[in-house]
């Protein structure tokens, strides 16, 4: 048997980062790593294309909060603890300095997720953290105030036990065994299969502002739309498939959204219309895209309202104004299933919030017990939030663990 001080499940980005600040904080503490896989840090490598997109340049705890859909309230107060100004500095005095893109992403300046594995590894190294791969945990047990670990490999024993293994249904099933409640995991980051004619031979073309909402239901979101070779993505999707992970897994991701293509409301967009039937009266409206939309998208939209492409301003009736002012303004389109988001697996599901303390995220079923990381009922919008989800409370874990 292992007796070490500190055992952490999960060699991924929150693993590492408690098992660094722990070894930093706590020199005389014997802190082990179990992997189960091969190699650890794997989201790591491919997140962000492979470049990790290590936090979000969104300093406001309150603002930063809002990218949660599951975790907003809980992580209010950590985020003032440690977020992402304190990530930027954690790296940077490690050796690893970040840049900030256009959309607010944060990368490496390297662009290559190589760095950041590196320095956790050789951070790891320089403390004396022990990583153990190719262990795969069989039990968790407590007794007389120490958690005892069975692996595949041998058998451990400590007094701190931290959980990091992200969305692993094998650990979530053993902490139900401790009486953890585990909200059911359902995908939580996707993009939307629609197969319409109106988008069929438009793949690649953005709408730089909509509005989509979910028909029958409260949920809508706005900001860039992607048409793609399988249906919608890009900003204004992803983020309605996070706020309504629960509800479309619900309808079994079939349901019908309406999208607003140029943000005005219907009443305001056939006014327009009408006014451009006169200032534009001799102009074919197939030929010259308006609302700034992109020319193939317009072209398309057009076409949907049974408007002939030779067709002038002038020439148009009230009935292919209103169906012009539907198309652009409250589009149907039938969703029928989902794709995941580049390499992006995020699921919402994990250990019930009300049953962790987030001022040192310690069960509050069991003492010297922690988590960090996606094995918590959290889960954020892409770019960033997830792994500065990970940083904060891996953070405040190690904190605890070592006060």
């Amino acid at each position: 048997m292992k007796q070490k001080d500190v055992i952490i499940i999960g060699g991924g980005a929150a693993g590492f980062f408690a098992a660094i600040n722990i070894a930093e904080q706590r020199p005389d503490f014997k802190v082990a790593i179990l992997e189960r896989g091969k190699e650890g840090l794997t989201k790591v490598k491919v997140s962000g294309g492979g470049r990790c997109n290590v936090t979000h340049a969104e300093f406001i705890p309150s603002e930063l909060a809002q990218n949660y859909p599951r975790g907003e309230k809980e992580l209010l107060g950590p985020f003032h603890k440690f977020m992402t100004g304190d990530t930027i500095e954690w790296f940077e005095n490690r050796g690893v300095d970040l840049k900030i893109e256009d959309d607010g992403r944060m990368f490496p300046i390297s662009n290559s997720s190589q760095t950041i594995i590196d320095c956790f590894l050789n951070e790891a190294g320089k403390h004396d953290v022990e990583i153990n791969y190719n262990h795969s945990v069989k039990s968790i047990q407590n007794k007389s105030e120490q958690w005892y670990l069975e692996t595949s490999q041998e058998v451990f024993c400590a007094k701190h036990l931290i959980i990091a293994t992200g969305s692993n249904p094998k650990v979530w099933h053993m902490l139900e065994d401790l009486n953890h409640t585990i909200s059911k995991p359902v995908p939580s980051l996707f993009t939307f299969n629609i197969k319409d004619n109106r988008i069929a031979s438009i793949p690649g073309v953005v709408a730089s502002n909509v509005e989509v909402k979910v028909l029958e239901t409260n949920l809508w979101s706005e900001g860039p739309l992607l048409i793609t070779h399988w249906g919608m993505s890009a900003p204004a999707i992803l983020k309605l498939s996070a706020f309504g992970a629960l509800e479309l897994a619900k309808r079994d991701y079939k349901f019908d959204i309406e999208v607003n293509f140029i943000h005005k409301s219907y009443e305001d967009c056939l006014a327009e219309l009408k006014t451009l039937k006169y200032d534009l009266a001799r102009k074919t409206v197939f030929k010259f895209s308006q609302f700034e939309l992109a020319k193939r998208l317009w072209h398309q939209l057009v076409l949907a309202s049974e408007i002939e492409s030779t067709s002038t301003w002038a020439e148009l009736n009230k009935t292919q104004l209103e169906a012009l002012a539907n198309q652009l303004s409250k589009a149907i389109f039938h969703v029928d299933g989902k794709s995941t988001f580049k390499e992006e697996f995020v699921t919402a599901g994990g250990i019930n919030l009300k049953e962790v303390n987030f001022k040192t995220f310690e069960s509050k079923l069991h003492n010297n017990l922690y988590f960090a990381g996606e094995v918590l009922n959290i889960d954020a919008l892409t770019g960033g939030f997830n792994f500065q989800n990970a940083w904060t409370s891996a953070y405040i874990v190690a904190k605890s663990v070592t006060k």
